[in-house]
C-alpha cells in the first residue's frame, strides 16, 4: 500500500507524459504480484468497491477528530481524502501493525459487509502513515485523478514486456484485473495470452484533428482522399460471432445489455463480421440528436417503453472484419467496396451506410464543414483512400474537422475546487445566461465548464473567487455576477434538470471578459432560438 501510496503522489506532482510514463515503468518492475495489477484497475477507474461512499469517511473523521476543525480544514484545503488523512491521529510507533498490502486491502474492502466497513476502514487508516492514508481513501472514494490515461497505462505495459502497444492493447480488453497472465505474457514466463476470439475487441482506428497548416498537403492531393459526414454520436464496434454478438464502445466496455436491438441485428450478419460505425438514434431515414442518445447511455435494461422512442441504428464507417478474415491490411477503399457489397447483401433499417461526399476544392469542403444539413453531424472526417485501419490516431491517414464551435458570453455564478493538483483552487465554473424573471431580468445556469484557461489565470480566478463570494452551500460557493466568461460548445439541448431548461454540450473557456459589464451578456432567448433552429433542420 504505502508503494502505491508514493505512487500517485508522485504522479500527481509530475506535469509531463513522459515523467509520468517512466513513475509507470519504474513501479510496474519493482512491484510483484497482484499488487500491480489492482494498482492499474484502481488508476483506471475499473476497481468496485461498492460500499465505500463518501459519508462513511466523514462519519469516522468525525468520530477520531474535533467535527469543527475538521468542517474548517475540509473548506480550506478543498479535497475529502486530504483532509481525512491530515487529521487522522497517529497511534503510538509501538501500537502500529505493519501496513497491509494493496492487494490485502482490496480484499478485505471487497469481502466485508457494510456493517463491518467502518471498522475495517479504521484499522487499515490506523496501520498507515499520512500518505498511504490518503491514496486508501482516494481509492475507496474513486477520486485518484493523477493524470494516467489507459493509453498511458498500454505504453508502460508495451515498455515492460517490449512489445508494440497495439498488441497490448489487442488483449487488454479479454483481461481482467489484476492481470497476472498479462504480466505473465510480458516477462516472458508465459504463452501470449489466449481469448482472440472471433467476438473480442478490435482497437479503433482514430482521426486526427485537422488544422490549417495540413490544409495546403490535402488541396494538393484532394483525388486521392474520401470524405465523410462526422456524426455526433457514439462511436461503436458492432462484432457478431459463431456464439453470439458483442457491441463494444472505443474504450473497449462491452455496452450491448444497453442496446439489445443492436445485438438483434448483428445475429443476421455472417459469424466472424466486425463493424465500425457511430451509434445514433435512428427512425427510418431520421436520424436523432445526441440529447436523445442520452435517454439511452448507461441504461443496462432499456424498458420497452425506451426502446420505442429511442430506437438506434448505425451510420457505418468501416469493416474490419469479414466472415473471419481480417480486412485491416487492405487499403480503405478496398474495405468500402466490401463493406457495401455486405449491406448489400444482409440490408437492415438498423444499419445505413456513411455516404461519401462530393468536393472539388477546398472551398467546396470548407462550406460543408460550415453549414452541414443536419445538426448532428459534427464535421467532416476525411480518409486516404489508401491507408489501411491501423490502431490509435495516425496522424495524416485519417482527418476531422469540425465545425467551429458555437460561443456565447456568460456570466459566472458559481465555483467548486477541483480534484488533483486543483484542490486548492476553486477551478470548476457554473455560468448563467439572462432572462426575464418575475421582478427583473435574473440569471439562471446554463452551463458548467473546468477547462480552457491557462495556470496563470486559474491563480487569478481563484484569487476573485475568494473576494467576491457572497454565498456558501458546502463546497460551492456563489459569487457577485459580475464576470463574463466566452465559452465555447458542440451543441445545446433541451433539459428538465437546468432551470433555465437546456444545457449546453462540451461546453469550455474560450476566455475571460473581464472587460465586459455582465448586463452585455447572453440571454437565454438567443441561445433558446439556436435550439429552435437546430431542431427545425432536424425535422427538415
Amino acid at each position: 500500500m504505502q508503494a502505491f501510496a508514493e505512487l500517485l503522489e508522485r504522479l500527481l506532482h509530475a506535469p509531463q507524459r513522459t515523467a509520468k510514463l517512466a513513475l509507470l515503468c519504474d513501479y510496474l518492475r519493482r512491484t510483484p504480484d497482484p499488487d500491480r495489477g489492482w494498482a492499474l484497475a484502481a488508476l483506471l477507474g475499473t476497481l468496485e468497491l461498492p460500499h465505500a461512499k463518501p459519508a462513511l469517511v466523514r462519519a469516522l473523521s468525525a468520530e477520531r477528530s474535533d467535527p469543527v476543525l475538521f468542517a474548517w480544514s475540509y473548506d480550506y484545503v478543498g479535497d475529502l481524502a486530504e483532509t481525512a488523512a491530515l487529521l487522522w491521529p497517529e497511534p503510538a510507533s509501538d501500537a502500529r501493525a505493519a501496513p497491509p498490502r494493496l492487494s490485502e486491502a482490496i480484499a478485505a474492502l471487497a469481502a466485508a459487509p457494510k456493517s463491518r466497513l467502518p471498522a475495517l476502514l479504521a484499522d487499515l487508516l490506523d496501520r498507515l502513515d499520512a500518505t498511504g492514508r490518503w491514496a486508501l481513501l482516494k481509492l475507496l472514494t474513486g477520486g485518484l485523478r493523477v493524470g494516467v490515461s489507459v493509453g498511458l497505462v498500454r505504453e508502460a505495459l508495451a515498455r515492460l514486456g517490449g512489445v508494440d502497444p497495439v498488441r497490448v492493447e489487442e488483449h487488454w480488453h479479454a483481461q481482467a484485473p489484476p492481470y497476472e497472465a498479462l504480466f505473465a505474457w510480458l516477462e516472458g514466463r508465459a504463452p501470449e495470452p489466449a481469448g482472440r476470439d472471433a467476438l473480442a475487441f478490435r482497437p479503433f482506428m482514430l482521426a486526427h484533428p485537422l488544422d490549417e497548416a495540413d490544409l495546403p498537403a490535402i488541396a494538393d492531393t484532394l483525388a486521392d482522399w474520401a470524405v465523410e459526414w462526422k456524426w455526433d454520436g457514439i462511436r461503436v464496434q458492432l462484432v457478431a460471432g459463431p456464439s453470439g454478438a458483442r457491441l463494444y464502445s472505443r474504450s473497449g466496455e462491452e455496452i450491448g445489455a444497453s442496446f439489445p436491438e443492436l445485438l438483434e441485428t448483428a445475429r443476421g450478419l455472417d459469424p466472424g463480421t466486425v463493424l465500425d460505425g457511430e451509434l445514433v438514434v435512428m427512425r427510418g431515414e431520421e436520424i436523432g440528436g445526441f440529447d436523445e442518445l442520452q435517454q439511452r447511455l448507461n441504461r443496462k435494461r432499456p424498458s420497452a417503453r425506451i426502446l420505442a422512442r429511442c430506437p438506434v441504428g448505425l451510420v457505418l464507417y468501416d469493416l474490419l472484419f469479414e466472415s473471419g478474415e481480417d480486412l485491416r491490411p487492405l487499403p480503405f477503399a478496398a474495405r468500402r467496396r466490401r463493406l457495401e457489397s455486405l449491406l448489400a447483401r444482409c440490408p437492415s433499417p438498423r444499419l445505413r451506410l456513411s455516404p461519401l461526399l462530393s468536393a472539388h476544392s477546398l472551398e467546396e469542403l470548407g462550406r460543408l464543414r460550415r453549414a452541414p444539413p443536419h445538426p448532428a453531424i459534427e464535421g467532416l472526417v476525411l480518409k486516404h483512400k489508401a491507408s489501411p485501419y491501423r490502431a490509435g490516431r495516425v496522424k495524416g491517414s485519417w482527418w476531422k474537422w469540425k465545425r467551429d464551435p458555437f460561443s456565447a458570453d456568460l456570466v459566472l455564478l458559481y465555483a467548486q475546487r477541483g480534484h488533483g493538483k486543483r484542490s486548492s483552487f476553486y477551478s470548476d465554473y457554473t455560468f448563467g445566461a439572462w432572462r426575464e424573471g418575475p421582478s427583473g431580468p435574473e440569471l439562471v445556469p446554463v452551463a458548467k465548464a473546468y477547462s480552457g484557461y491557462t495556470d496563470e489565470e486559474l491563480v487569478r480566478l481563484d484569487r476573485w473567487i475568494r473576494a467576491h463570494t457572497i454565498a456558501r452551500f458546502g463546497p460551492v460557493r456563489a459569487v457577485e455576477p459580475v464576470l463574463v466568461f466566452e465559452i465555447g460548445f458542440e451543441g445545446i439541448r433541451r433539459s428538465s434538470r437546468h432551470k433555465s431548461g437546456i444545457a449546453l454540450r462540451f461546453p469550455r473557456v474560450l476566455r475571460i471578459r473581464w472587460d465586459k459589464p455582465a448586463a452585455e451578456a447572453e440571454r437565454l432567448a438567443v441561445l433558446e432560438a439556436l435550439l429552435e433552429t437546430r431542431a427545425r433542420a432536424a425535422a427538415a
